[in-house]
């Protein structure tokens, strides 16, 4: 059995290499040009590029891409693949995977995870323990999907106005946080980017974030991602603390997002996935 996920997941390529799953680009759009996530665009030319306030979009991988995956994982010795994506909600990339799964020459069990980024990341990781462990595809299938319903994602951004841009939320929030001068708390819910709170500066919208981490984790087990772009001090002491004061911490990884979320997000982005059980 294989599994395959996209380039959202943002797992490390020694994760990805170790286990065997394939990630498969989102592509991003920088002006007339049409970048892989991945390998194509980093997040450092993304950061500038917005900086520059330059046109970016973002679109999902074309059905052909799935099916060049589903056939080389069948050409390998997979019976059976699993494929795990970001929520519908925020792309057509669960769509377009939909598609290939009908002219794969063997099953695929595609998933709408409803979640994003490490989250995703953290369903690809336990799809693929069971595939290792000789599981069946539905086994993959119920495991990936429990460690969606078990994580949690919250974040804090510079400014609300690149989610405007992406249609992640509303003008009217986007207006009202610039005018208030709010940082408001963000998170995963059913599938879409929702208010948690709101703070009136970014120190103490970190620190919330932190608290709110903390709380979530409780004494674990618990596996936690933080996020960034362009923040990389503050994720490392962020990291730092959550090592220090959440005692059944199993995995933390510490990764910068890539050019796709990062088009959404803009430069400033901090934040944390957790995974209890």
């Amino acid at each position: 059995m294989a599994v395959v996920t996209d380039s959202t997941a943002y797992l490390p390529p020694a994760a990805l290499r170790r286990h065997g799953i394939e990630a498969v680009p989102l592509t991003v759009v920088l002006g007339d040009k049409a970048l892989e996530e991945g390998s194509e665009i980093s997040a450092r030319s993304l950061e500038a590029a917005l900086r520059e306030r330059r046109a970016v979009t973002t679109s999902r991988p074309g059905p052909e891409m799935f099916a060049r995956a589903y056939r080389a994982a069948a050409d390998a010795g997979a019976s059976g693949i699993v494929s795990l994506h970001l929520s519908a909600e925020f792309s057509g990339t669960y769509d377009a995977a939909l598609v290939a799964a009908g002219r794969s020459p063997v099953p695929v069990r595609v998933v709408d995870t409803g979640v994003v980024a490490m989250a995703l990341g953290f369903c690809a990781l336990a799809a693929a323990e069971v595939a290792e462990a000789g599981g069946s595809l539905e086994e993959a299938v119920a495991a990936a999907q429990k460690r969606a319903e078990g994580t949690s994602a919250v974040f804090c951004v510079d400014t609300l106005d690149y989610l405007r841009r992406g249609g992640r939320i509303g003008a009217a929030q986007a207006l009202l946080g610039s005018a208030l001068a709010v940082k408001p708390l963000l998170e995963l819910a059913d599938g879409r980017i929702a208010l948690l709170e709101k703070v009136r500066t970014a120190s103490r919208a970190r620190a919330r974030l932190e608290e709110i981490v903390l709380e979530r984790a409780g004494t674990g087990p618990v596996d936690i991602a933080v996020h960034h772009l362009a923040a990389a001090e503050q994720a490392d002491r962020l990291a730092e603390n959550f090592r220090k004061n959440v005692p059944g911490l199993r995995e933390l990884h510490v990764t910068e997002v890539g050019a796709v979320i990062g088009a959404h997000t803009g430069p400033g982005l901090l934040g944390a996935v957790l995974s209890l059980g």
